[in-house]
């Protein structure tokens, strides 16, 4: 079974494991109400998604 010679380097370590950060979160503006909201999911501030009402939001402020 082969075993490394030398101790592995910690920037190479680190350069071997920068593709296995987290990947970033893109946000979309609402078009019915203009907040932000994370693609393929419904607004958090109007309750819609894709033109319908799929949430029901209450306004308490």
């Amino acid at each position: 079974m082969p075993v490394p010679k030398k101790r592995t380097s910690k920037s190479k370590r680190n350069m071997r494991r920068s593709h296995d950060k987290k990947e970033r979160t893109y946000s979309i503006v609402c078009p019915s109400c203009g907040d932000a909201m994370l693609r393929h999911r419904a607004c958090p501030g109007c309750g819609e998604y894709r033109g319908r009402k799929v949430l029901d939001v209450n306004d308490e402020l």
